[in-house]
């Protein structure tokens, strides 16, 4: 019996730390910190690490929104800091005593992401090291929290297996501006040949862009998948950022982008010089600039995107208060966003909206990062670029048409043109292939002939029947294909 309490006695911290990693396989993570405080507190340590080298992955996730963060380290303290904290380090870990094992417990939308780092000891700012995933901003690598329904975008990864375009870097002096930068030119796999004229699109903070954006991967994907057609890229960083972008030299970065740089690069290369052709692209300051020179010269860029953008007055003003411009829009922002940004860019879409502008407007569950703007800019690319058969797609006799849908197949998005005669009581709806109804994606009496749906699929990738009924007649159908 002696004996038997002595084995007992030798096996019990053993079995202790076994039944308390076991809590957060078959319960929940509150369950397992319970247990760990039940515990004596030598033997806690030791099943701190067992947690840790248990396989599970971290931070740890429950019910797809209840996020776990854990650090096991000596530290006086930890502190989480990152974009659901405007980068302040004030969610401060819980600590258990008699071990390094720390927590944080937060919710968080089943498909946010979010870059955050963590702080310890009060200053020392640090990579999870037990998040493999990182993603690089403006100042270097951030940890890369990943909710279960958020999707990486395919076409930020390199491939080798597609054709990819070319990037030429040339100087660019600026008269205006009294100063010189490096421009890069983005042309697609097969220029000069395959088209006379070529669709454009400038985006600024350009070498961001291309190294912290990956948008020549983006470009290179897009195309080679058909899901927009080829363009020139014209990639311009800054020189003086805040003042060119948002501040007193706006005027001058816009006079040398105008009267300057674009002459040059229309006559070195084969751009379109229709503006419905020509796009701006930026994000923070840089979708400010942009959506200043599309108010001041929609004649020379008819289409913009502007991301997470800090919105002067000058430019709502404009939008509200001018007559309405001839120009073509994608806004979005972040939840997790810059807090002053927020209400500047739901402002402008209220105010887009009022005015009957053609715009795409998302709110995603981000924060102000890269990772936010490289995974979301295939949106105005598709928007503004959209691939073409090179078929006739000219109105039927009877004045209906749907379709083509581009992109088709499509991965989230794509856009779905389509006509009838002016004052049609129109309905589109989307229908699975068993004939269960699905969505509506438009119904209403149309005042003129020519429209377009912007179509968001958040349901299950498959093949679906798209139809077009006029007073309940059913005038076309097509199949689709979400990715």
């Amino acid at each position: 019996m002696t004996r038997s309490k002595t084995t007992i006695a030798r096996l019990l911290p053993g079995l202790l730390i076994i039944m308390a990693v076991m809590q957060v396989n078959g319960q929940s993570f509150d369950a397992f910190i319970a247990r760990m405080n039940s515990l004596p507190q030598a033997s806690r340590q030791a099943v701190a690490d067992s947690f840790m080298n248990s396989g599970h992955a971290l931070p740890y996730i429950e019910q797809d929104s209840l996020v776990h963060f854990v650090y096991n380290a000596a530290a006086s303290s930890v502190a989480l800091a990152g974009d659901a904290t405007a980068w302040y380090p004030d969610q401060t870990f819980t600590g258990i005593s008699g071990c390094n094992f720390s927590y944080l417990t937060k919710s968080y939308e089943p498909d946010a992401r979010l870059d955050y780092k963590l702080v310890t000891n009060g200053s020392n700012w640090i990579l999870d090291p037990e998040n493999p995933y990182t993603c690089t901003g403006g100042f270097g690598p951030n940890s890369e929290l990943r909710m279960p329904a958020y999707v990486v975008a395919p076409e930020i990864r390199y491939y080798n297996s597609i054709p990819h375009g070319v990037v030429r870097d040339t100087t660019f002096y600026s008269a205006s501006l009294g100063n010189s930068r490096q421009v890069s030119i983005y042309l697609p796999d097969g220029y000069p040949t395959g088209r006379a004229q070529y669709p454009v699109i400038l985006l600024h903070d350009g070498t961001d862009y291309i190294n912290l954006g990956n948008t020549c991967n983006i470009l290179d994907y897009l195309i080679a998948e058909h899901q927009m057609s080829p363009v020139i890229a014209v990639f311009v960083p800054p020189v003086d950022r805040t003042a060119e972008y948002a501040g007193a030299k706006i005027d001058l970065f816009t006079a040398f982008i105008i009267n300057e740089l674009m002459p040059v690069i229309d006559a070195r290369y084969k751009t379109s010089l229709d503006p419905a052709l020509r796009a701006m692209a930026g994000a923070s300051d840089g979708g400010n600039i942009s959506l200043y020179i599309g108010t001041k010269h929609p004649g020379n860029f008819g289409k913009i995107a502007a991301q997470s953008s800090d919105v002067q007055t000058i430019i709502s003003s404009t939008f509200a208060n001018g007559p309405k411009l001839n120009l073509d829009l994608y806004i979005d922002i972040g939840t997790y966003d810059i807090a002053v940004l927020i209400p500047m860019v739901h402002n402008l879409h209220d105010i887009l909206v009022s005015k009957a502008y053609p715009c795409m407007f998302r709110e995603w569950h981000e924060g102000h990062s890269w990772g936010n703007w490289k995974g979301h800019l295939r949106l105005p690319l598709m928007r503004f670029f959209p691939y073409t058969t090179g078929m006739n797609e000219t109105v039927p006799p009877d004045g209906f048409r749907l379709g083509p849908v581009t992109p088709n197949p499509f991965r989230g998005n794509t856009r779905i043109p389509f006509s009838a005669p002016a004052g049609s009581n129109l309905m589109l709806s989307l229908a699975d292939l068993s004939g269960k109804s699905v969505e509506t994606l438009f119904s209403g009496i149309v005042s003129r002939s020519d429209h377009f749906v912007d179509y968001h699929h958040t349901r299950a990738a498959g093949v679906y029947v798209l139809t077009m009924r006029d007073g309940g007649t059913v005038m076309k159908s097509l199949l689709i294909r979400a990715l």
